[in-house]
């Protein structure tokens, strides 16, 4: 067993075991140290056990076998205990040693943790890393972001681990500071969306039309080999399929309260501070909050009056309406979540490059999709693209979508079926191809109780004015 290792790695939960093992499994020695020294033995003795792996049982050990410079990868549960690990790491490590933090850290904590180990002349990276425990083992998008000077040091190692699509890594710079958790949390926030379309759509084919898991598995297994063709259209016809002990569809035995951890949130707090619209996130947020409320729900559904879900429409128009749908409302939260990163660009300094943002996320991470590749092309093709829904493929896929798209939003308002992201990423397509909204009436009822001002169609924009409104 080799004495130096080329690498650090704590945390050794499921995600840093794999990722350990990834890195074991392209020539790298790395040292690993948990907090709980039997997990780390536990490890060694199982999984780790041919590979090149050293294990450490203090953090001094840890830094004791690793090269100059020294980089050391956490693998912890993000906030206070980051803080934590890193300041008992500091002491022992030397100026030009690096520290990166693969966690779901929220990206102004990468900012400010940058700036802090800057200071002592310690490097400090904060990367995104999805893919759930297969990416970690196989192959994840990474998202690298913080101190630049440090990313030539360790981009071959990093590039290697990473997922591969079209010949190209998963894993690249994206900027300084804060940068590369930010992407990673819009790039969770949009899997919020992502989920919550396919939700709807079982939603519909359940109680619109009455399919069971059965009869719905071929739909998602069809959709999965077309313009849908994602990770998670995969999984979800995986889950269709699976049965439960006594032969009945395990996911009717599934509760109906979907948990987060926070991203899908922390998006929307962001896109509020940028000014931009990441509205079917925010619905995909809610419902998931809305689900929560399961005891209320159940009250509410035996008092409150309304349709009780029936579509007696033809169930083959129903159903490829309800693809573009589901197709038409992903290119909306993909257009908010690239408006986002434009607006984050500017308010931070970061010079996000949007092609190669939506290259990491071709592979290896969860809302893996062919329809990434369309839009990798797109901004690649265009650098300077305002918003991906007036480039020529994506402005003819909604077109194209968009009959099928209203129908199915009026039924499902027909039936009482909730669709909140189909019905939010519809109003935001209107609203964004409205020339005028009703806007003026807002800004002249500020002016009219507060003395807020507004600016007049009849001149410069930049010039404002106060009026008195009255009869």
């Amino acid at each position: 067993m080799p004495q130096h290792a080329d690498l650090g790695l704590i945390g050794l939960a499921v995600m840093g075991r794999n990722l350990a093992l990834n890195i074991a499994d392209h020539d790298y020695t790395i040292a690993v140290y948990n907090r709980s020294a039997e997990r780390t033995d536990e490890f060694l003795d199982d999984d780790a056990t041919d590979a090149p792996i050293i294990g450490a049982h203090t953090l001094d050990e840890l830094v004791q076998t690793l090269t100059q410079p020294r980089i050391v990868v956490l693998m912890i549960k993000a906030g206070e205990p980051v803080d934590a690990q890193i300041d008992a790491l500091v002491p022992l490590l030397e100026p030009g040693d690096i520290i990166i933090d693969g966690g779901n850290s929220q990206f102004t904590d990468t900012e400010r943790r940058t700036a802090e180990l800057s200071d002592v002349g310690i490097h400090f990276i904060g990367m995104g890393v999805s893919g759930g425990e297969e990416g970690a083992r196989y192959g994840p998008s990474l998202m690298p972001g913080g101190s630049t000077a440090a990313w030539p040091q360790v981009k071959d190692i990093f590039t290697s681990i990473a997922a591969v699509a079209e010949g190209e890594p998963c894993c690249e710079w994206v900027g300084a500071g804060g940068a590369g958790h930010y992407v990673k949390m819009v790039h969770n926030g949009i899997e919020y969306g992502d989920m919550q379309v396919i939700a709807e759509a079982y939603d519909i084919m359940s109680r619109g039309l009455g399919l069971d898991a059965a009869a719905m598995q071929p739909i998602f297994a069809r959709w999965d080999t077309g313009r849908l063709d994602s990770f998670l259209i995969e999984i979800t016809a995986d889950i269709m399929a699976t049965i439960d002990t006594d032969g009945s569809p395990l996911l009717d035995r599934v509760l109906d309260a979907a948990g987060q951890k926070g991203t899908g949130k922390w998006t929307v707090v962001a896109s509020m501070d940028q000014a931009a619209p990441t509205t079917l996130v925010a619905e995909a947020v809610y419902a998931r909050i809305v689900s929560s409320l399961v005891d209320q729900r159940t009250t509410a559904s035996g008092i409150l009056t309304g349709p009780r879900g029936a579509i007696d429409d033809d169930p083959d128009q129903v159903i490829s309406d309800l693809e573009d749908a589901l197709y038409a409302s992903k290119i909306v939260s993909y257009a908010q979540g690239f408006m986002l990163f434009e607006a984050a660009s500017e308010e931070f300094g970061w010079n996000l490059d949007t092609g190669t943002i939506a290259s990491l996320w071709r592979a290896g991470c969860i809302i893996r999709s062919r329809f990434l590749a369309d839009i990798t092309a797109a901004y690649r093709a265009n650098p300077g693209l305002s918003n991906l829904l007036l480039e020529g493929f994506f402005r003819d896929a909604v077109a194209e979508a968009e009959p099928g798209w209203r129908r199915t939003v009026g039924r499902a308002i027909t039936a009482g079926i909730p669709v909140p992201a189909y019905s939010s990423a519809l109003a935001f397509y209107d609203g964004y191809r409205s020339g005028r909204l009703p806007a003026n009436l807002i800004q002249a009822q500020r002016d009219s109780f507060g003395a807020h001002t507004y600016e007049r169609v009849d001149t410069p924009r930049g010039e404002f004015f106060h009026s008195t409104w009255e009869a």
